[in-house]
């Protein structure tokens, strides 16, 4: 989108201002459709530094996500946890995983997430 839809960045909005990780959404983006939940910058940026500090080879890394450096002004990522990457009837990762998506580049979106069968 040239212009970020403002439903969805008042959305972002109300999860970033309630740290509520319960808001399940999916998106289109770049081709890709990534279904899952947000969760705040923060909390995000926490699990991220976690599981890279649980990495033997990653762990120098989880410092820059403990960074934080709170911008003015609305949001302009979306981040998701225990989302997925769906990709004909497959959800990749199985596990759910975390993605930053600038909402800049969502060009449709709907509440909720998608469910996909692996049969």
């Amino acid at each position: 989108m040239s212009k970020p839809d403002q439903l969805l960045v008042d959305v972002a909005t109300l999860v970033e201002s309630g740290q509520s990780n319960q808001m399940s959404l999916t998106v289109v983006t770049s081709g890709a459709v990534i279904t899952g939940r947000l969760a705040p910058e923060a909390v995000w940026r926490q699990r991220v530094s976690e599981v890279l500090t649980d990495s033997a080879r990653l762990a120098d890394f989880s410092a820059v996500f403990t960074a934080t450096t709170r911008r003015a002004g609305p949001p302009i990522h979306l981040h998701f946890h225990v989302a997925r990457i769906l990709q004909g009837t497959v959800g990749i990762p199985e596990t759910g995983g975390m993605y930053r998506v600038s909402i800049a580049d969502v060009s449709a979106w709907t509440v909720g997430d998608f469910s996909y069968s692996d049969h």
